[in-house]
């Protein structure tokens, strides 16, 4: 039996955690300061750019299914590297060839979000399903924070280095470009499937004797001792109500990277100043994704998802404050939304693995992501339309606190599961 002390997980977690960083915190972070540069050369209107962003989020969820195969049938390492390449291709592409706003849409949204959902999010939590049991929630949340490091890093980094070089944004994704590349290195080296295939178990500890399982440790309390199948997991209410949660997570933040910079500038606030908000952003990505996935280890999951939740109504009446001689607000609701986001996508992920287990997940989070990325990537093309209506983004951020607490309202009820033959026996007992 392979001791504590050499237990693969943590190292996994590190280098999972990479993966976040460079498969999705330069892209989309990295990206939404880049973007705000093309957008002075290649004229569109904010709906047109909004809807790259939608595109984005749509390809981040829309080849979930394809991802959660491809797991099965080939294993983490070679999606992980799929992505990647996805990732480098989409920004070479828009470095070497963009000239119109269909290049834009196609690259940035189509090309490098099918990148971010094959070198992300599910294989990064599946990962985290088959190596951490009693853990689960702490890993998922460090490894969900390598792309806040890396969004604090990318944005003011970018941002000075495009201007240094009299606005080429093409510069910008070249970066972005070398470091998908960077990504595929790390991840062949580095990631391992099962901690079975080092001759380890979940958490680096020995197996739970069945004497053991009714012990009054947390974590028994908290997930499922049940392998559920997925044709059985889609027929509880729990399932659908998380999806309404993860609905609730991602529209706000959709709607926040797509336009939150061109809402600053639009307040009277300096590119710069801008740029440093979404690194304050970032930086927040990370205390939310520590403080939520610590909370899956140590409280019942609907109320830690709940409280992520609150960040957004919070941060939405922040956002409708900002202006030049407001930063502190500006500064305030970044830091609230990147909170939020952080928070419940760690919570959304750790949910569905502790009420259904580690076998059914990759199906289970790849239709997760599917419904709720593709469900809520309208916000970006939705954002801009307010904008060009309106003028202003006020009545965005208003729509934000109404879809948190939508989605408060369905996590108040999702209860961790229970197989209706085992649900019935309880009664009976009761």
């Amino acid at each position: 039996m392979a001791k504590e002390r050499g237990f693969y997980g943590w190292k996994l977690v590190a280098a999972l955690s990479s993966q976040d960083a460079l498969n999705l915190g330069f892209p989309v972070y990295g990206g939404a300061v880049i973007n705000s540069y093309m957008l002075q050369q290649i004229a569109m209107s904010r709906s047109t750019f909004g809807l790259g962003f939608t595109l984005l989020n749509l390809f981040v969820g829309l080849p979930a299914t394809l991802v959660a195969v491809s797991i099965v049938r080939r294993g983490i390492r070679t999606t992980y590297l799929i992505g990647a390449a996805l990732v480098c291709f989409g920004s070479l592409f828009l470095a070497l060839y963009a000239t119109q706003p269909w290049h834009y849409l196609l690259g940035f949204g189509v090309i490098n979000g099918m990148g971010i959902c094959f070198g992300d999010i599910i294989p990064g939590t599946t990962a985290v399903a088959r190596w951490f049991k009693r853990y689960r929630g702490r890993a998922s949340g460090l490894v969900l924070s390598g792309s806040g490091v890396s969004g604090f890093l990318a944005s003011p980094l970018l941002d000075k280095l495009i201007r240094s070089h009299g606005g080429n944004w093409r510069l910008g994704w070249e970066v972005i470009a070398g470091v998908a590349v960077l990504a595929g290195i790390i991840a062949f080296l580095f990631v391992k499937e099962r901690p079975e295939d080092l001759g380890q178990t979940m958490d680096g500890a020995p197996e739970e004797k069945p004497a053991e399982q009714g012990s009054a440790h947390p974590v028994q309390q908290l997930t499922t001792e049940y392998a559920w199948t997925p044709a059985e997991a889609y027929r509880t209410r729990a399932y659908w109500l998380i999806v309404i949660g993860g609905l609730a997570a991602q529209f706000p933040f959709f709607i926040f990277t797509a336009h939150w910079i061109l809402h600053l500038r639009g307040a009277g606030i300096s590119s710069g100043d801008a740029a440093f908000a979404m690194g304050l952003f970032t930086v927040a990505c990370i205390a939310g994704r520590l403080i939520g996935g610590w909370l899956m280890d140590t409280m019942t999951a609907r109320y830690a998802f709940m409280v992520g939740l609150f960040c957004y109504v919070i941060g939405s009446f922040a956002a409708l404050r900002v202006g030049p001689n407001a930063l502190a607000i500006a500064y305030a609701g970044a830091i609230l939304y990147g909170l939020g986001i952080g928070w419940t996508f760690t919570c959304m992920t750790t949910c569905v693995a502790h009420f259904f287990g580690p076998e059914a997940f990759p199906k289970l989070a790849g239709m997760m992501l599917l419904l709720t990325s593709g469900g809520a990537s309208p916000a970006g093309i939705i954002g801009g339309k307010i904008f060009d209506m309106y003028g202003s983004y006020a009545r965005a951020w208003e729509l934000n606190i109404l879809v948190a607490a939508i989605g408060i309202i369905a996590m108040a009820f999702a209860f961790l599961p229970r197989r209706r033959g085992v649900a019935a026996a309880v009664a009976t007992a009761a």
